[in-house]
């Protein structure tokens, strides 16, 4: 199926400052999933806008934030599609870093600034405005879509895999776009058929019920030292990964598999340059730094904290100490799996004064190779940029991906353009390019039109 791009393309720029304004009350509405500031009325302007395209919208109560379900388009369509995205934000903090107010929308130097541009708001409603160009431009939608947006996705979806089962019948489709996709220092697309999963840990250690005076460390438990002995018994001195039993639930990848990994490039040099490192942990080559950054598990410290830790001196023998773990997980392991063998070795070394708190996850994700998503973003690619997309096997990082797409049997495709080398996704200052922002309306329609039009 063909689409009159050049009417799409007049009506963006028609309309070009009004979807900028739309973008800046997106941005100007604080959701802070990790406090759930702002995330009951954020959920609402988006299901307002949602119906401004004449969509059916449901906004889903879940025991924490609210799920924005809309569908529009033909009832009778030959095919469904499923799109991903979410309206909740990482916090602002560290605020003083920030170069510009993190909720108001700033356009300065081609680029837009602001606490979401990136994740995900840039994208959720570049892809809403898309459809609402179809529709003017080209009459009635090629597919039926259902879309779902969630507000918990930066607190790693506690809710959804429940709100998902609940809808398993309501949510059949034939393939689903999932949110992000962005390109890299070479300026080559970059999309991807799956995600590591997550599994997010607070582990905590106490000792005397106040904070004393550090000479009593001859005769009272130090907590922080605790978990210190603890966490050393995770990784060895080389990174490499000793939790009891965790590796060897991890599945083996065969040659197609490695093959795919190996074929992917990446930008190293400028990647350290721009992360300010001299070279890769314990020295390693580019291609096996890259084998080992799709492939591995992960067992990370995130943060740690215990006793005093301002300016100066302060003598104390800390009351507690804590530190917040996550687990990246490949094929086979969950976040089931990692929590109980988590237990079990802290146990096993005598550190069962040591609580663990499930902070949330997810499971693996993987997509079959030649998947109607896989290849109608392909297409979409080569329409909009003439270039052919790099394709991960899966993407290094996480997402809820296991819900929508593993459990439900729907193959998907992770792809789009507002992420770029520099994008600050989570830190202060986090932008997208002016140009990304109406590219991915444009990629939205392309991949509309072949998702509609390829062969099963």
């Amino acid at each position: 199926m063909s689409y009159q791009t050049d009417a799409f393309n007049a009506y963006l720029d028609e309309h070009r400052d009004r979807f900028l304004d739309e973008f800046g009350q997106f941005i100007g509405q604080p959701s802070v999933a990790a406090d759930a500031r702002g995330v009951q009325q954020m959920a609402e302007i988006v299901a307002q806008r949602f119906r401004r395209l004449g969509a059916d919208v449901t906004i889903y109560p879940t025991p924490g934030s609210p799920v924005v379900y809309a569908e529009l388009g033909p009832r009778d369509a030959a095919r469904t599609l499923m799109i991903y995205n979410h309206y909740d934000v990482q916090p602002e903090d560290p605020v003083e870093l920030w170069e510009t107010p993190p909720f108001e929308m700033v356009v300065k130097d081609g680029l837009i600034f602001g606490r979401g541009v990136a994740d995900d708001k840039g994208e959720l409603l570049s892809r809403i405005q898309a459809v609402e160009a179809w529709q003017q431009t080209q009459g009635e939608l090629p597919v039926r879509i259902k879309w779902v947006v969630e507000g918990e996705e930066e607190t790693g979806s506690p809710n959804l895999e429940a709100w998902v089962r609940a809808h398993a019948e309501m949510l059949r489709a034939d393939g689903t776009l999932w949110e992000g996709g962005g390109y890299d220092e070479a300026d080559r697309p970059m999309f991807g058929l799956g995600c590591k999963g997550i599994a997010y840990f607070e582990l905590r250690c106490t000792g005397p019920n106040q904070d004393l005076h550090s000479s009593y460390a001859p005769m009272v438990k130090n907590p922080a030292w605790r978990l210190v002995w603890a966490l050393s018994t995770l990784k060895d001195a080389g990174d490499n990964i000793t939790l009891d039993g965790y590796l060897d639930h991890v599945a083996p990848l065969g040659d197609e598999e490695w093959a795919a990994i190996d074929a992917i490039p990446m930008e190293f040099e400028a990647m350290r340059r721009r992360w300010g490192l001299d070279a890769w942990l314990n020295d390693m080559t580019d291609e096996a730094a890259r084998r080992r950054y799709i492939s591995e598990p992960t067992i990370t410290i995130c943060g740690i904290h215990s006793g005093y830790t301002g300016d100066g001196s302060k003598t104390v023998l800390p009351a507690e100490a804590m530190v917040k773990l996550d687990f990246r997980l490949v094929a086979n392991l969950t976040p089931k799996i990692a929590q109980e063998l988590l237990r079990q070795h802290l146990d096993r070394r005598g550190f069962t004064d040591i609580s663990i708190t499930w902070l949330g996850g997810e499971g693996p994700a993987r997509s079959p190779v030649n998947s109607l998503p896989e290849r109608a973003a392909r297409a979409a690619s080569l329409d909009t940029w003439q270039k052919e997309p790099v394709m991960y096997p899966w993407f290094a990082g996480s997402g809820p991906m296991y819900s929508l797409s593993t459990l439900l049997d729907i193959p998907v495709i992770f792809a789009g353009c507002t992420w770029h080398p520099n994008t600050r996704i989570h830190s202060p200052n986090e932008n997208i390019l002016m140009r990304d922002y109406f590219d991915s309306m444009r990629f939205t329609a392309a991949f509309l039109a072949h998702f509609a039009a390829l062969e099963a």
